[in-house]
């Protein structure tokens, strides 16, 4: 029987059937369900194990679905349009031959041994970003596995995955993906991924997976030929916007909905992070993200997990994550782009591109406090105002970050912040990360100073689309004015290049900050200060001069102080602490973090001063009274 989810939403019912694409249904019997309005007719032609065409019954809507028996798990097959064209199934669960190739009937079972897990609140993630195919030397789901408990030691309490649908060739970030329900082939069959997420949650470790809702990659994306997926009403830097508010949208919203609970039903995903969602076009009176926040809520009920969505979004726009009684879309999280541009601008100097809305301590200084930076403001790299305030959105909503796979991966030479600045300002970048008060994002290889660079690297077969590509990556890179030519997305070094190197964590300066980045996660899950989230309990301040940023946060009887030295050059700064017994809980210029060696004290009472190197940071406990 198909399964039906019901929700309520401003008076309407929503009513989604889950059953796109092949569904196996044992004893060599499989169900198909594809929507293809512009085609009278639709058959399914296997041809493996044995060549073999069956008639799809054309239903209410644009539908076309039926059983055929004879076949099982492994049977490759494609849709045939109205006896002309042949294409894969637009809800394919496996394409063993590529973008190109048959779709393959899977087996849905599989030995789950996660019953008592029903995830971890959000604001106790801790997220390890990674990309499956550079993460370890064989690229696979499997091979992650192996490394879980040294992410676990690390105190990662939840990976991300960046998408794993299936996109052309062996080599790309994922986002060209275009058959959103299929795991990537060369990754692992579905098997590998749900290996993967089975042992991560016996490690009691979250799953976030990346899915792209706002395109599909130009090579393989043949749904056009199936219906009106797509608009040219709107534009996005892809091309074509996929229909969400216009005629026949219902149907295509479904797609994206139902693959989202697919993720979440069949993979047991704990959150879906869903990229660019500005370039979703849509002005309906009931937006795609609310409507799939409510069903992905319901789903979360239904299964008595918790389960979250969280948003990248270059708008600094609170609406998406703002709650439905105060108007918003009420996802669970986003992405803040803000809080990442105005400590990186302060490490490094830059202010070419979107930097150059950047620059001074009290950027860094409303990031800390509100979220967005610019929440109104004009922007210069805009050449208008930018944004509305993030001041009552909860801190749990925001996720922030010194280095992702974005602002690593799109610069022209794919630098990470370890080839930028020196090790003191890696170590402050990682203390104004991990001690906000939001959830903080790691970007694999970022807490051992890993420096093989992270390119963007893709392997199309199309000559015609290597060369755009290839251009459009230096149109990308004039308005940041950097010098050279980007290394060839085509070309397989470009991707063996960015592949991380495990054994540089064991040795030398980045096995320290290995063990830096340890203790200060493990200081944020211990101290009750540090460990709740909290806007309201929070003063932050600057001195714009000195470079100094000071806060204090505090939870019941627990408090503590820290100050960040920003300055760049071989200066000190004193700064006096509140009133009250202050222990030192660490100093990043210690020696013991090969630093110049410390001049705070341990002990610090009566509003008396301290001493703060450059480039460093000191972190502070109030003792309790007895």
């Amino acid at each position: 029987m198909e399964r039906s989810l019901q929700k309520e939403m401003g008076g309407m019912v929503v009513s989604l059937e889950l059953s796109l694409g092949s569904t196996y249904l044992g004893d060599r019997c499989c169900r198909f369900r594809v929507w293809a309005p512009l085609a009278k007719k639709v058959e399914v032609h296997f041809s493996s194990p044995q060549d073999w065409v069956a008639p799809l019954q054309n239903t209410e809507g644009g539908y076309h679905h039926g059983l055929v028996e004879g076949f099982e798990p492994g049977a490759l097959y494609l849709y045939q349009l109205d006896s002309e064209k042949e294409r894969p199934d637009p809800a394919s669960r496996f394409q063993p031959q590529g973008v190109h190739g048959p779709s393959q009937v899977v087996d849905s079972h599989f030995p789950w041994e996660d019953d008592s897990w029903c995830g971890i609140p959000i604001r106790d993630y801790v997220i390890y970003e990674l990309h499956v195919g550079l993460f370890t030397p064989e690229g696979t789901f499997e091979a992650i596995i192996l490394h879980l408990d040294e992410l676990k030691d690390l105190g990662i309490t939840a990976i991300e995955l960046m998408p794993v649908a299936q996109f052309p060739g062996a080599r790309n970030w994922g986002y060209d993906c275009v058959y959103p329900f299929a795991v990537q082939n060369s990754y692992g069959e579905p098997e590998g991924l749900k290996r993967l997420i089975n042992v991560c949650h016996q490690k009691q470790l979250v799953v976030i997976l990346d899915v792209v809702f706002n395109h599909l990659g130009p090579e393989g994306n043949y749904l056009a030929d199936f219906g009106p997926y797509f608009t040219d009403r709107y534009r996005t830097p892809w091309g074509t916007a996929i229909n969400f508010d216009g005629p026949y949208s219902d149907e295509v919203r479904r797609l994206f909905i139902e693959n989202a609970l697919y993720w979440i039903r069949e993979f047991h995903i704990d959150a879906i992070r869903i990229d660019a969602v500005h370039a979703i076009m849509d002005f309906s009176a009931r937006p795609f993200l609310e409507e799939l926040a409510l069903v992905v809520d319901e789903e979360a009920d239904r299964l008595n997990r918790r389960v979250y969505v969280i948003a990248e979004s270059a708008l600094n726009d609170s609406r998406i994550i703002r709650s439905r009684e105060r108007g918003g879309y009420d996802l669970d999280a986003q992405w803040n782009d803000d809080f990442h541009h105005a400590l990186h601008t302060l490490l490094t100097g830059e202010k070419a591109g979107y930097y150059q809305d950047f620059g001074r301590l009290e950027h860094l200084v409303k990031g800390f406090r509100e979220g967005f930076v610019y929440s109104g403001e004009y922007s210069a790299y805009r050449a208008r105002r930018h944004g509305n305030s993030s001041l009552r959105v909860p801190a749990h909503r925001f996720v922030v970050f010194a280095q992702n796979h974005d602002q690593v991966g799109n610069r022209i030479l794919g630098e990470r912040l370890s080839a930028l600045v020196s090790f003191e300002a890696l170590k402050l970048s990682a203390g104004a990360v991990v001690f906000s008060p939001y959830i903080p994002l790691i970007f694999m290889g970022e807490e051992y100073g890993e420096e093989s660079p992270f390119l963007y690297f893709v392997s199309h077969t199309d000559p015609d689309l290597i060369t755009a590509v290839r251009e459009g990556r230096k149109e990308e890179f004039r308005a940041f004015q950097w010098k050279g030519e980007p290394p060839d997305p085509q070309s397989p070094e470009t991707f063996y290049r960015s592949k991380l190197r495990w054994e540089n964590r064991r040795q030398g300066t980045h096995k320290v900050l290995l063990d830096f980045y340890r203790l200060l996660i493990r200081l944020r899950k211990r101290i009750p200060a540090l460990v709740y989230l909290d806007k309201e309990n929070l003063e932050v301040s600057g001195m714009e001069e000195e470079r100094l940023l000071l806060f204090r946060r505090w939870h019941g009887e627990s408090q503590v102080f820290c100050v960040m030295n920003f300055n760049k050059h071989d200066l000190t700064a004193r700064i006096t602490l509140p009133t009250g017994r202050w222990g030192k809980i660490i100093d990043s210029s210690e020696n013991r973090w090969m630093g110049p060696g410390s001049l705070t004290p341990k002990l610090c009472e009566n509003g008396r001063s301290v001493t703060i190197r450059a480039l460093s940071f000191a972190l502070y406990e109030k003792e309790r009274s007895e």
